[in-house]
């Protein structure tokens, strides 16, 4: 039985416990920070990097669309509109990627350090890991977008808030679409090892041209359409485009992504205990990375 007393015996609560080793785990990792300031300008270095690029794409863009031979003001309009959906899907997209990778990395660094048998020899349950993975890719997430979001306001003048409060919404389903991923990457690490760490970096690219990040879903072939409608990003996407290009708020495909995130983690956090359950079995938690 696990020990839920505290000092003097008085009994503590079991959710403040397990509150308590979740905040551990966070800790621990919010230390290799805390003096290493290498690795939180890699936190912020992709996303402004890719922000940047996209900005000079962007203003090409919309600058192309204002030249004086181009006379129409519907496809001048189009240009500045279409500029910015480039620039919205990219920094959402960044959303994405780093709730996906912040959760992996910081699952790798429990194996690199060769501390995941060490961490499960403690009374921590398999959940608490995964709330203090999420925890840490939530805080990665924020600090690698938020100056990304921030620079391309000052250097490109596009708002992303000025969207709404409805963006929070698409950070939430994207970064929930992030944690599912996650979970079926460790559960390749759990199943197959060092062979599978290279899918942390390069497994939600393969989703993205499925995931209607700079193009509506309309553009893919007919066959692929269905494949792209099933993943909560295209939702997302298509719901800024929305709002981005029609000034509305498109409830159905929010209503989707949410959905269809639920259904994602579900199926996701199965496969992750399951592989979980097996790696503890053969004792791959005290080898795993080796």
């Amino acid at each position: 039985m696990r020990d839920t007393t505290g000092p003097a015996g008085r009994r503590r609560s079991p959710a403040l416990a397990s509150a308590r080793r979740i905040w551990g785990m966070v800790y621990r990792h919010l230390a290799l920070f805390r003096r290493s300031w290498p690795r939180v300008v890699e936190l912020m270095y992709w996303p402004v990097l890719q922000m940047i690029v996209w900005g000079f794409v962007t203003a090409y863009v919309a600058g192309a669309s204002q030249m004086p031979g181009t006379q129409n003001p519907a496809a001048q309009n189009l240009g500045t509109l279409a500029a910015g959906t480039l620039l919205g899907g990219v920094l959402l997209w960044e959303v994405a990627l780093r709730s996906q990778m912040g959760f992996a990395i910081s699952f790798l660094e429990e194996i690199w350090s060769r501390n995941l048998g060490h961490v499960f020899v403690s009374p921590l349950r398999p959940w608490e890991l995964v709330a203090a993975l999420v925890a840490m890719s939530a805080l990665r997430m924020l600090v690698g977008v938020l100056p990304a979001v921030l620079l391309a306001w000052l250097l490109y003048g596009f708002g992303l808030f000025a969207l709404g409060p409805v963006v929070v919404l698409f950070f939430a389903a994207l970064m929930i679409m992030g944690w599912a991923v996650a979970l079926g990457v460790t559960a390749l690490i759990l199943r197959h090892g060092a062979g599978a760490e290279s899918l942390a970096w390069s497994v939600l690219f393969g989703l993205a041209p499925i995931s209607a990040v700079f193009y509506p879903v309309a553009i893919l072939p007919a066959w692929l359409q269905p494949v792209a409608l099933a993943t909560p990003s295209a939702h997302v996407f298509e719901g800024m485009r929305a709002a981005l290009l029609e000034n509305r708020i498109a409830w159905g495909h929010l209503g989707w992504a949410f959905a269809l995130d639920l259904l994602w983690v579900a199926a996701l956090a199965f496969v992750f205990m399951r592989q979980f359950h097996q790696a503890r079995d053969r004792g791959a938690l005290l080898t795993i990375g080796e």
